[in-house]
């Protein structure tokens, strides 16, 4: 791997393109450079020949532990400038990707978590290690999620049990996951590669044109735009940036103690 934040790949045969998230000294925790990386390798994507599957996933031991919560602490001015120097790149890919006829695949492996988790069920399908975790996690800062997470969640899992993993700070195993409908399928350590390449290789071989005219139609039918859902949801995360709560969440986690939340 090079030190390039975000890395592709791309087999001219079979068509699939690998994005790896490639900041594992800090489980690939995404900040502005890492974002703009992003969009651009998701850019770079529209120019390759006949793409057919296109497979995210990070480097090291994990897909992404969220946000880089260290570049949100002081002012509610700071922390609002960094989330959305972030989502002026992140928005942008997701829509980008969402609209190519090419499948995504998530390959998670390690913990998924916050913009983590987001990403990860922005994918068409998530095939995870069994040692993979999933959580929201942003209830722990007093923020809410961003990156598509709350569209992602209720239309994959439903209101209430996102309002779960919300409310309650659930952590759920691979096991679990695909239990509650939030992932595609799991396979151990030793059979995780295979279980992925079986994947991708049927994704690959299939009518990627169809494909994507299917993820619009399914889009669609839940009513409210993504677009317009992205830009809900950074109103509503700027605006907890202002609280009481996510200054002493944001101050919690950089002292790795828990947060003592005021309602405020």
């Amino acid at each position: 791997m090079t030190d390039t934040l975000v890395a592709t790949e791309f087999d001219q045969e079979t068509g699939v393109a690998t994005l790896t998230f490639n900041r594992p000294k800090a489980l690939n925790a995404i900040d502005v450079p890492l974002a703009e990386a992003f969009l651009a390798a998701v850019q770079g994507l529209k120019d390759l020949p006949r793409i057919r599957c296109i497979v995210l996933t990070g480097a090291g031991r994990a897909f992404m532990a969220g946000g880089d919560i260290a570049s949100m602490a002081g002012s509610p001015e700071q922390a609002g400038k960094a989330i959305s120097a972030i989502l002026d790149a992140v928005n942008p890919a997701i829509l980008l990707l969402r609209s190519m006829d090419a499948p995504v695949i998530a390959a998670v492996k390690g913990v998924a978590a916050g913009a983590g988790l987001s990403l990860a069920l922005m994918a068409d399908l998530i095939i995870a290690r069994e040692d993979a975790k999933f959580l929201v996690a942003y209830n722990g800062i007093g923020a809410v999620p961003d990156c598509g997470g709350s569209w992602f969640l209720a239309h994959r899992i439903g209101a209430g049990r996102a309002a779960e993993l919300m409310l309650l700070g659930r952590t759920l195993s691979a096991a679990e996951a695909k239990d509650w409908g939030l992932i595609t399928d799991f396979a151990t350590e030793d059979n995780y590669e295979n279980l992925l390449a079986e994947i991708t290789r049927k994704i690959s071989s299939g009518p990627t044109r169809a494909f994507g005219a299917f993820r619009e139609l399914t889009d669609r039918a839940f009513g409210d735009q993504l677009a317009s859902h992205l830009e809900a949801e950074r109103a509503a995360f700027l605006e907890m940036t202002r609280t009481e709560d996510f200054a002493e969440g944001v101050s919690a986690f950089l002292a790795r103690r828990t947060a003592q939340f005021r309602g405020q």
